[in-house]
């Protein structure tokens, strides 16, 4: 929510309060501050000038040379583009160091081999509304020199993010009562006006959903002129970022924002007969003033007229045919009080969203729809209008006891019972004979003893109260191991150059083509959001890998070089094609691609491939032997189950070519997804690590030509099997093929080995080196088609 200074200000005397005093309040309370704007002229070295004098410029057709009077011993001399200016005109004139953004600053510079010694500016350029083509021409009685913020008011808008507990702050007057509470000032009330009531009459409401409309008033107000609005309501609706559109829609948009009561207007002669406070009917059409068109079900609220055609979906927005327009003479002036669940899902069922439904579906204060409706008669200068009520409001909140023993043992006897009271009465609440406390009509929340506390603390501060315990001991939960595991992951993922991303749950529909699930999905195990924001949050995300392909696009049009990111989260499916519970389960997604190495002259540029994927996945889980299992997977290139031991833990995929180049990804992109579950048990396993070698070993090589097709796991597995003693490690040295056939049978591949041998007790000699050796062979050569070179 927007709050502007200058209108908080009416409330109360803000005077002597900083901005970041203001801030801290707010924060310190509860209310959240998102952002603060200044708006208005930033710096006191844009001041009025006066032109002296304007020459062609000689070496641009354009521009001027100027000679402008700064209130300075000399006139200043400035180059200007503009053309709407003549000579004697008063401009302001940004002077060298006047600084108009965080990023501009004027100076002094030279202009077509001319001297410009600062700027002339238009109004948009030193922070005020656009105005015509040109220079901002000020006034002819503005002092020269003076600084020309010293002739506009200044603001500083607030935005605020106000919990759903809280609708009493969705407006200025409630905020203005909330800061009044915490500095302990008085309001500056005014006199609220005065409203003629009656009780409608058959011919004007027809009242049928006291359930879900319990009060409804309505205000007929003839010869109405719909025009702009005066200039003080233009600026007070500017200053939090409204669009101002007629004097009609702008007045209900004054008192909504100014009472947090939500108005709307009809046009009276577009009703046929009376107002109709009514249920919809199963799939009646609505078209809202937004123009969408929209099919009703019975839990929907809406206001009609006699004809039956809906005006309004009540609480929410107005109809489109039913508008006031420049035409409009007379109107008929609603104000309301609806039921906040049912506002809520009707709001949420048709995807519109209003500044009316936002104050509805949190709990409009009830004792408010009068008098908004008041002011905004007022406003519209009709004294004379009357105004049909129907219905019952709701009951005023029961009262509520404070239990003071509870209270001073909370906050440690931090504050006294005649302070703790005061701040009650400070927040609106009368305490009453019996002691227990009445709770006003704009203040639903407060229904418990803990209410008032809270409320207490909080107007208190929270560090006024003395912390009394040092931390407990807690033994360990299994959600405390999980987050150990996670960490452990991390640290390893990040020393190992990959980045964390966190992307949102929710994804396009087009992005399932580049989902890797753990399991292959089947029809139904799509969850679709039902009433999704954007089209690109439409899917629970079933695997985390798009997400970390939509990162990948993004650097990579930011020109990166070198992708390696990872990201931990949770993913969604229908279990069993939708037939079963859906599933919620944690996974680990890798995405690597490009340079393995920044550019450098001492070593060329390599892009990842799948064995530099299998050495992240081999550091990650140090002591498990990691193999890629290869595997089909329809919208990949190639496949594979990660498997560590004999343990499943995940997907190995490279992304298709074709999917590559539509991401302007000019690199084979490898990605992985890990069962998150599996991992943590697997790196909270211990392992030993091994002494450093005491005595020496001893390498052989070994050449071997196979088949092409022979995956490595085929020799890792054969060497796993021989179960040598002596054998430390091993690794592939070489690799060779030929698909022209002259070196080697183009089906066949030519591949050496070194191994390692080793007694960790002793000096090996010769002959036990040779004989390890010779084991390891004859195991190798069981292997079908292998022969030695």
């Amino acid at each position: 929510m927007n709050i502007s200074l200058n209108w908080l200000s009416t409330h109360l005397d803000l005077s002597g309060k900083s901005i970041s005093e203001i801030s801290d309040l707010f924060t310190f309370a509860g209310v959240e501050v998102e952002g603060i704007v200044t708006k208005g002229i930033p710096s006191d070295k844009i001041v009025v000038a006066q032109i002296k004098e304007a020459i062609p410029h000689p070496n641009a057709d354009k521009l001027k040379v100027t000679q402008v009077d700064c209130g300075e011993p000399q006139l200043r001399q400035i180059v200007c583009g503009a053309k709407n200016y003549k000579v004697g005109d008063k401009v302001p004139c940004c002077l060298p160091g006047a600084k108009l953004s965080e990023s501009f600053t004027i100076g002094e510079t030279v202009m077509r081999k001319v001297e410009s010694k600062g700027m002339l500016a238009a109004a948009e350029e030193i922070g005020l509304p656009k105005g015509e083509d040109g220079l901002l021409i000020l006034p002819e009685d503005a002092p020269i020199g003076v600084p020309v913020k010293t002739l506009f008011d200044s603001d500083t808008l607030l935005e605020l993010e106000v919990t759903p507990n809280r609708p009493d702050l969705l407006s200025h007057a409630g905020m203005g009562r909330e800061l009044a509470t915490l500095l302990k000032t008085p309001l500056l009330t005014e006199k609220s006006p005065e409203i003629s009531t009656s009780e409608a009459a058959s011919d004007f409401i027809k009242f049928e959903a006291p359930e879900t409309c319990p009060f409804y008033s309505a205000t007929r107000i003839d010869d109405v002129k719909v025009t702009d609005s005066p200039a003080w309501l233009v600026e007070r609706l500017e200053s939090i970022g409204l669009r101002p559109i007629n004097n009609i829609a702008d007045i209900t948009n004054y008192v909504l924002h100014e009472t947090g009561q939500p108005l709307h207007a009809f046009d009276a002669d577009k009703v046929s007969g009376a107002l109709v406070i009514r249920q919809a009917t199963e799939g009646e059409a609505f078209k809202a003033l937004d123009e969408t068109e929209h099919s009703l079900t019975t839990d929907d609220l809406v206001i009609s007229d006699e004809s039956g055609a809906a005006l309004a979906l009540a609480g929410v927005m107005g109809g489109y045919d039913s508008r006031v327009t420049e035409s409009t003479t007379s109107i008929l002036l609603e104000s309301a009080y609806f039921t906040p669940s049912g506002i809520r899902r009707t709001s949420r069922r048709t995807a519109l969203s209003s500044d009316s439904s936002y104050r509805f579906e949190r709990g409009a204060d009830p004792q408010a729809v009068l008098p908004a409706a008041a002011l905004a008669i007022k406003l519209i200068e009709d004294t004379a209008a009357e105004t049909k009520t129907t219905g019952t409001l709701p009951a005023a909140p029961a009262p509520v006891t404070l239990d003071l023993e509870r209270l001073h043992h909370l906050l440690g006897n931090s504050i006294s019972t005649e302070a703790a009271e005061e701040i009650l009465t400070r927040l609106g609440l009368n305490k009453q004979a019996d002691g227990a406390w009445e709770i006003p009509s704009f203040r639903q929340d407060l229904t418990r003893h803990i209410d008032l506390a809270e409320e207490i603390t909080r107007v208190h501060g929270l560090d006024n109260v003395p912390s009394r315990l040092r931390a407990t001991f807690v033994p360990t939960s299994d959600t405390d191991a999980a987050y150990d595991a996670d960490m452990i992951l991390r640290q390893r993922l990040a020393a190992l150059g990959l980045y964390e991303c966190q992307t949102i749950k929710l994804i396009a529909e087009n992005q399932l083509q580049d989902i890797l699930p753990l399991r292959p999905m089947m029809e139904g195990d799509v969850i679709r959001v039902k009433s999704p924001l954007s089209e690109d949050h439409a899917i629970m995300r079933p695997s985390i890998v798009p997400g970390l392909v939509a990162s990948a696009e993004r650097n990579a049009r930011q020109q990166a070089k070198s992708l390696r990111l990872f990201e931990m989260g949770r993913t969604f499916r229908n279990a069993g094609g939708g037939k079963a519970k859906d599933q919620e389960s944690d996974s680990l997604a890798l995405l690597i691609s490009g340079n393995t190495a920044p550019t450098s002259w001492s070593a060329k540029d390599r892009p990842a491939d799948i064995y530099d994927a299998k050495a992240i996945l081999s550091a990650l889980l140090p002591g498990h032997t990691i193999s890629l299992k290869p595997k089909d997977r329809d919208n990949v290139a190639l496949a594979a189950e990660i498997k560590a031991g004999d343990q499943t833990i995940g997907i190995f995929a490279r992304l298709q070519p074709s999917r590559e180049r539509a991401l302007d990804l000019s690199n084979a992109v490898f990605v992985a997804e890990l069962d998150l579950a599996k991992l943590r048990k697997l790196i909270t396993k211990k392992f030993e690590v091994a002494d450093l070698p005491q005595f020496p070993g001893s390498t052989r090589d070994a050449a071997m030509e196979l088949d092409i097709t022979t995956p490595n796991s085929t020799i890792e597995a054969a060497l796993a099997k021989a179960k040598e003693p002596l054998l430390v490690s091993y690794d592939c040295v070489s690799v060779f093929t030929d698909e022209t056939g002259e070196k080697i049978a183009a089906d066949r591949k030519s591949i050496a080995y070194r191994f390692l041998y080793r007694d960790a007790s002793k000096t090996l000699k010769q002959k036990e080196f040779d004989q390890a050796h010779q084991n390891i062979l004859e195991t190798l050569g069981k292997v079908q088609g292998l022969t030695f070179r």
